[in-house]
């Protein structure tokens, strides 16, 4: 017979190792992105195909873990940015290389675009990267921040963070691509009468709360020349070229 003591020793050590996972649920994850994305988010799409197997086993675990409605919103949050990144380069290094994310799906939006692939097998579900962006992300969380966090493998995108989003420091992780996205003249550009910004500000304008919401997200985040209410705001081209090599 198993005595109570064996029992309570058992969920002790079960309960350690869901603790220890918890806590190093995107180790693996931060491991790949040192190795393989600069500090200005160059992506070395021939690195991670030469460690797919490290990869898929990251991607793996996040299948077997998905989150839990005990988990804080910052938790999820990092867990779903995190899943949207990563599955993005898993989709891109099976059909390297390639000039542009946009050539792996069809043409028609939100029924054969890259973006409409479901292959992501998250708990019970199956996925696509609109699933986890728009459904899991932005349907669940008003935070125009995380357009700074999720990168769809192109030049115009926010820059890949090269280290995984974390639980206790997803807000400065947020406000720091806030920052460095409006701060990087290829991106969003300013002078003291003009805004050349992203067109995710407008493709997105609902999420910042309209265009007032627009210009203070400028003047949180961005340089001290988008500080003026009067300054005119145009829109950059999009460049879907390959975020790397």
């Amino acid at each position: 017979m198993i005595s109570s003591k064996s029992i309570l020793s058992c969920l002790i050590l079960l309960l350690n190792v869901c603790n220890s996972f918890s806590q190093n649920q995107h180790k693996e994850w931060t491991s790949l992105l040192q190795k393989y994305v600069t500090n200005n988010g160059e992506v070395d799409y021939r690195g991670f195909q030469k460690d797919s197997l490290y990869l898929n086993k990251y991607l793996k675990n996040l299948e077997s873990n998905p989150p839990k409605t005990s988990w804080s919103d910052h938790k999820t949050i990092a867990y779903w940015i995190n899943a949207y990144n990563a599955y993005t380069i898993q989709l891109v290094i099976r059909h390297y290389p390639i000039k542009s994310i946009k050539e792996i799906g069809g043409k028609i939006p939100f029924i054969n675009s890259s973006w409409d692939i479901k292959f992501i097998n998250i708990g019970t579900e199956l996925l696509d990267l609109n699933n986890i962006e728009h459904s899991k992300l932005r349907k669940n969380y008003k935070d125009p921040r995380l357009h700074m966090a999720l990168v769809c493998a192109s030049k115009s995108c926010p820059i890949l963070l090269n280290t995984a989003y974390e639980e206790n420091m997803l807000d400065s992780q947020l406000d720091a691509q806030s920052r460095k996205f409006l701060s990087d003249p290829f991106r969003n550009s300013f002078t003291n009468k003009e805004a050349e910004i992203s067109m995710i500000f407008k493709w997105y304008i609902s999420d910042f709360s309209g265009t007032m919401g627009v210009r203070n997200f400028l003047k949180k985040h961005g340089p001290s020349s988008a500080q003026s209410d009067q300054i005119r705001i145009k829109h950059k081209d999009y460049d879907w070229g390959i975020n790397g090599n």
